[in-house]
């Protein structure tokens, strides 16, 4: 699941931090017989990625199963301890001291120590590499063996190491050239320290993985890990029986299942929602004589049902509708502020008060002899087209018009930049919102968003940045800069002999591997 690839590298590695991989799950039940005899300790997943996940150029998800990060979040949002058994941090959080376990060792036999951590953190900084910017992580030390101390310079850079890096074996890559790291063999052929051990793989088909005994936590329960992929396939796979889990590759929850195939998901197989990765809006262009005044602005929100338009597209019904950015945690918790209402009276009244008077039941809003018309851009994404469809008719019942302008995906960011647009329709992580896509031609204006986005760059708790997104939502809501419809989710369907999984925040089988477990009676 990748964002989409139109910021500069620095501002797309910002936004990481608060960006959530997990999945909706749901149970299948009933799926075509299998052999129980040859499957009963293999579990096959449809995979959304290729076998260069491992490869920090790439860096997909599939590393989890062989490498291990210092620390890992737990259901709550909170901290837990992986490779590193204890941690402490100074009392400004840049600086971090990691205790690591004793016990854990690569797949050949040799033990973790802080050097892999060093070495790895030196890797991931490298100008050639640069999955960690040089501002990121200021000073790495080696206390002793078991001992490492990070000085952090951004927030992106310890939250990264709390939640995402993985540590790779000094030992065997130290003397490999980083200016070739895409073509080491291997990423293809990994010694790790996780919960599972390659064993082997077909280029751009599968990779196997069978169970670590020696892994720190104990062996896992699912002896053989074969990942597939599917290559827009795994749906057919599932149904099939030729694989147990199915992880969507789009972005978009509603996209990737046709809505006879989402409706019976829903009725029968219990999908439910669970981590927020985007969140789609339409960008107002403020600056525009249309959108200047507020009142429009949020007329033009109440007059759209954001619940119903997520219905359409198949999202599940418990899926937040909010005013502005979210993070993972205040989705966990459940600290999310009021969206404004589907109101479309209080959406007319608010056109009459502004002065866009309409002429006729069905005619287009009118002030001093212009029309309330406008173009809307969108991309070529699957569902887009749907959603704009659904817009214009909503603004339609208000008397306004929208015309739906399309354009492939790689050009509305630079039809946006300069200005020379009416409104976009747009998605995006919660850091968007501030980093990218407000200063992309918006003509947006509030100086205490300003010092807010000036204090997210500093910041390095999470504490902060969740009281810096609170403030900026009731901005947003009184402001409405844009028009918040809805967050996505990802989508995880996984057969019923696979044990472990839940809703909202345990779907994720790569992250929860070792957690899991295969039960074929009754299936």
């Amino acid at each position: 699941m990748t964002a989409p690839a139109i910021e500069p590298i620095d501002a797309l590695r910002r936004r990481q931090f608060i960006r959530l991989t997990t999945g909706s799950l749901a149970t299948l039940a009933g799926c075509t017989p299998r052999d129980a005899n040859r499957r009963d300790r293999t579990l096959i997943i449809a995979f959304p990625g290729t076998d260069k996940g491992m490869n920090p150029l790439n860096d997909e998800e599939s590393k989890f199963l062989v490498f291990l990060p210092l620390l890992r979040g737990d259901d709550s949002g909170e901290l837990e301890g992986r490779l590193a058994e204890r941690w402490e941090h100074s009392a400004d959080y840049r600086e971090w001291t990691y205790h690591l376990r004793k016990n854990v060792r690569w797949h050949d036999g040799v033990p973790v120590t802080a050097h892999d951590v060093k070495f790895t953190l030196e890797l991931l900084t490298h100008p050639d590499i640069l999955e960690l910017g040089p501002h990121d992580i200021e000073s790495v030390s080696v206390l002793d063996d078991s001992t490492v101390r990070v000085r952090f310079g951004s927030l992106y850079g310890w939250h990264s190491m709390a939640s995402w890096e993985v540590i790779f074996p000094k030992h065997l890559l130290n003397q490999l050239d980083p200016k070739k790291v895409g073509e080491w063999d291997f990423w293809t052929h990994p010694i790790g320290n996780g919960p599972y051990r390659f064993v082997h793989g077909v280029p751009h088909t599968m990779m196997e993985f069978e169970a670590n005994p020696d892994y720190y936590r104990g062996k896992p329960r699912i002896e053989r890990l074969v990942l597939k992929f599917a290559r827009g396939a795994g749906l057919v796979e599932l149904f099939s029986g030729n694989v147990d889990v199915f992880m969507d590759e789009t972005i978009m929850g509603g996209s990737v299942l046709p809505s006879t195939l989402a409706a019976s998901v829903h009725a029968y197989y219990g999908f439910r929602p669970t981590g927020i990765m985007y969140q789609y809006a339409i960008l107002w262009q403020n600056a525009h004589p249309l959108f200047k005044d507020v009142r429009v602005r949020r007329a033009l929100t109440l007059a759209i049902n954001r619940r119903e338009l997520a219905r359409i597209i198949n999202l599940p019904e418990i899926l937040p509708i909010v005013d502005g950015p979210l993070t993972p945690r205040q989705m966990r918790r459940g600290e999310l502020p009021a969206p404004l209402p589907y109101d479309p009276d209080q959406a007319r009244a608010l056109f009459d008060a502004a002065g866009w008077r309409q002429p006729g039941a069905s005619a287009v809003r009118e002030r001093d002899g212009r029309s309330f018309r406008f173009t809307m851009l969108q991309s070529t994404r699957p569902g887009f087209s749907q959603i704009a469809v659904y817009v214009q008719a909503a603004l339609r019942n208000v008397g306004v018009g929208m015309d739906i302008q399309t354009m492939d995906e790689s050009l509305v960011s630079p039809a946006m930049r300069g200005g020379q647009f009416d409104a976009a329709l747009v998605f995006g992580t919660a850091d968007d919102w501030f980093q990218t896509r407000f200063p992309l031609g918006l003509g947006y204006r509030n100086p205490h968003v300003g010092t807010l986005v000036k204090e997210i760059d500093v910041a390095m708790t999470q504490d902060d940045i969740d009281r810096i997104c609170r403030e900026l939502a009731e901005i947003f809501r009184v402001d409405v800069p844009a028009t918040f419809l809805f967050p996505s989710v990802g989508t995880v369907l996984a057969h019923q002999r696979v044990h472990g999984l839940s809703s909202p925040w345990r779907a994720d089988p790569i992250r929860h591997i070792d957690e899991l477990w295969l039960d074929d009676r009754g299936s």
